[in-house]
Parts: C-alpha cells; structure tokens; sequence
C-alpha cells in the first residue's frame, strides 16, 4: 500500500482539534507537575519543620504566585475538554459539534482563570 503524505498532511493544518489535544496535553502535564509539587511539599515535612518551612517560603516568589492562577485555568481546561472529549465519544452528535464545543471549553476556561486571578489577586501583589 502507497501512502500519499501529502494528502495525510492536509488533516493537521493547525484547526481546533489539534489545538485541544496539544492544550489538554500541556495542561495535563502541568497539572501532574503541580501534584508532584504539592507531594513533595507535603512530604518535606518528614525531615522537620524547618525543611517543611523552607519549601513553603519558596512559593511566596512571584512565578509561584503566577503559576497557582495557570494550575485554576490548566485543571478548569483539562476537566472541561475532557469533558468534550466524552460526548464526542459517547454521543452521535459529539463530533459534528467538536469545534463549537471546543471554542465553549476555551470562553469556560478562560472565565474561570480570570475569576481565579480576580480573587487571588491580594495574594498575586502581596504575597503570603
């Protein structure tokens, strides 16, 4: 059998559903750095209060304070697209409204991080 890789290329032209894959991916990714964050921060309490308390003051630094508003919109986006991803599975009419949804779970996710840095905003400025 011949393939023609030029015609296989014309299906990923940068539309939507390679978008979200790509996105639900990254976001997945950093979801699970977050968790190993949050585990070795938990854990670090095994060698005492102080080791615990150190890590704890490395999070007051700015890319932290940062990155907890981009872990709302990376589990907010992943939850929701996964979400999509069921009813494009599980439903007829799933795939036929792929994009739609699509452009739904990004107006979703990006309500839900603007509230988030919205309401962290004091702890964004100010810190811990």
């Amino acid at each position: 059998m011949k393939w023609d890789f030029e015609e296989d290329r014309g299906m990923y032209k940068g539309r939507e559903g390679q978008w979200a894959f790509l996105l639900h991916r990254l976001s997945g990714l950093a979801i699970l750095l977050y968790l190993m964050l949050h585990v070795l921060s938990i854990g670090s309490f095994l060698f005492g209060e102080r080791a615990y308390m150190a890590i704890h003051e490395l999070y007051d630094f700015w890319a932290f304070r940062i990155g907890l508003v981009g872990v709302v919109g990376a589990v907010v986006y992943h939850s929701f697209n996964g979400l999509r991803i069921i009813a494009m599975d599980m439903t007829g009419f799933g795939v036929a409204y792929q994009r739609q949804m699509w452009y739904g779970v990004l107006v979703v996710s990006v309500l839900a991080t603007a509230y988030a840095a919205l309401r962290l905003y004091p702890r964004l400025v100010g810190g811990y």
